[in-house]
């Protein structure tokens, strides 16, 4: 039995239930309730492409970037046929 409106917990997920917030009814903050890891790990590794795309455009014009990034794709090379 519900003894006040102060005691209901409204759950709301502005992407479809990748993250969750609660808040009692009435109050405006909310706090996190729920955030599917596969989502946020998808998203993290989303993020540091978009931090990296630059480094590529940058390294036609910046040697040492060029090799740093030569090395990775060599390494990304190995590594992938490694493991098929």
């Amino acid at each position: 039995m519900i003894k006040s409106t102060e005691e209901i917990i409204i759950y709301e997920s502005p992407d479809g239930g990748k993250t969750v917030y609660a808040r009692k009814i009435g109050d405006t903050v909310r706090t996190l309730d729920h955030l599917d890891s596969t989502w946020l790990k998808e998203t993290q590794i989303y993020e540091r492409w978009e931090k990296l795309k630059p480094a590529v455009y940058m390294a036609d014009n910046d040697k040492s970037l060029d090799d740093a990034i030569k090395t990775v794709e060599i390494l990304y090379a190995l590594k992938k046929k490694e493991n098929t």
